[in-house]
């Protein structure tokens, strides 16, 4: 098959979700570090600043925590109370139990799919560390999940492993292309079948949302017909026994990293979280070449000094197409924020939490102070859910040859 060598376009509308997303998930991992300190009274900020990366934050922790009142209330300390010090606000409280309500309604299953994507039906507890946030998981999920779900699940040797899928639906390990294709035959009509197999629509074909001025291109539609006629391998599906070099095998590796991507909540995930799952999922060295190679399909970002690999066919119109309820929390969490910068000290007055109308979509300007540096090194950190030391401070990968070419 040709391949088509296409220049990196950048897509606005999507770095601004990034960045939206980046500091939801600052203030997400921070709500869960406070709420689970044993102490009652309030937390020095001094303590926290150790966490300014692992948040994927650019400015001091102490900063945040101020810009957001409706979150995070600051109080004087019993002891020290010269030291800048906060709690959860009654707000922070309300989210918290309703995150926790929507990430257990089917975490495990995300965790489930994500288990069976590899080659040993395991993965070491501290790759799916970067992922907690991404997949909705819980704090817990190492104790929980085996607890829970003693059939399913176990823990050894910090790993955890998908044991039988017996208890789990039967549709477990059918990918998202696929049940989208059989919902589409029980749905079809004559126009729809007819369709050619450049169509999104059609049997199995990976649907494609080029960057302006790429969809009329005649060799970028050549190129993409006969991707779409190579046969579809499930990412599921065993596949040892095609050769790595060819076409096939290239095909389904882009519908492996098209269900990782279905499986998380925003539909996007940092790529160093991905290089820690490569060999257990099969993926060439330089994956990051098949974001590149098929636009269509994923759009790479360099927001938030970090990469990040968005699937298109997730977002329409700045929104999600399928939104997740733990999507829909999170939203109520970024509203609360906003609140907050809009009115300070009396943000807790204004919020409207049962009102879904009353919280308006978009980011407020000035989001982009919350920019990480993508956690790409591994810090030791509570508030990510256990322990992962790196005592030379120095990133565990280094940039695969030709990323610069993005």
């Amino acid at each position: 098959m040709q391949k088509v060598r296409l220049k990196w376009v950048k897509n606005r509308g999507l770095d601004h979700l990034i960045e939206r997303t980046t500091s939801i998930r600052a203030s997400c991992l921070l709500l869960d570090h406070l709420a689970r300190l044993p102490t009652t009274s309030p937390v020095p900020a001094r303590s926290l600043a150790r966490l300014q990366k692992p948040l994927g934050l650019t400015v001091p922790v102490l900063r945040f925590l101020r810009r957001h009142p409706t979150l995070f209330a600051e109080e004087l300390h019993p002891r020290f109370p010269t030291l800048p010090s906060f709690s959860l606000t009654s707000a922070s409280h309300t989210l918290l139990a309703r995150l926790a309500d929507a990430s257990a309604r089917d975490a495990h299953l995300r965790l489930a799919r994500l288990l069976l994507l590899t080659r040993s039906r395991s993965l070491p507890l501290a790759s799916i560390l970067p992922l907690r946030f991404d997949l909705g998981l819980p704090f817990n999920f190492a104790t929980a999940f085996p607890s829970n779900h003693p059939g399913t699940f176990a823990v050894a040797n910090n790993r955890i492993s998908l044991l039988s899928a017996s208890g789990l639906p039967d549709d477990i390990a059918v990918s998202s292309l696929q049940r989208r294709h059989a919902a589409a035959i029980d749905a079809a009509t004559y126009r729809a079948l007819s369709r050619p197999p450049s169509s999104s629509s059609a049997p199995l074909a990976f649907p494609m949302r080029f960057p302006r001025g790429y969809g009329g291109m005649k060799k970028v539609k050549a190129w993409m017909e006969e991707f779409h006629r190579l046969p579809y391998i499930s990412p599921y599906d065993d596949a040892s026994g095609i050769d790595p070099d060819s076409d096939i095998y290239e095909k389904r590796n882009v519908g492996l990293l098209h269900e990782l991507l279905g499986l998380t909540v925003h539909k996007m995930v940092r790529r160093n979280a991905i290089r820690l799952l490569r060999e257990e999922l099969g993926l060439p060295h330089r994956f990051t070449r098949l974001f590149t190679r098929y636009p269509g399909v994923f759009y790479l970002s360099l927001k938030c000094k970090t990469t990040t690999v968005v699937l298109r066919e997730g977002y329409e119109r700045g929104k999600l197409v399928e939104q997740h309820p733990l999507a829909a929390v999170r939203d109520k969490v970024h509203y609360v924020m906003r609140t907050g910068v809009l009115y300070r000290g009396k943000g807790l007055s204004k919020l409207v939490l049962d009102d879904d109308g009353a919280e308006e979509d978009g980011a407020l300007d000035g989001d982009e102070e919350f920019q990480g540096d993508g956690m790409d090194e591994d810090v030791d950190v509570e508030c990510f859910g256990m322990e992962i030391v790196d005592d030379d401070g120095t990133p565990e990968y280094e940039e695969d040859e030709g990323d610069s070419d993005v």
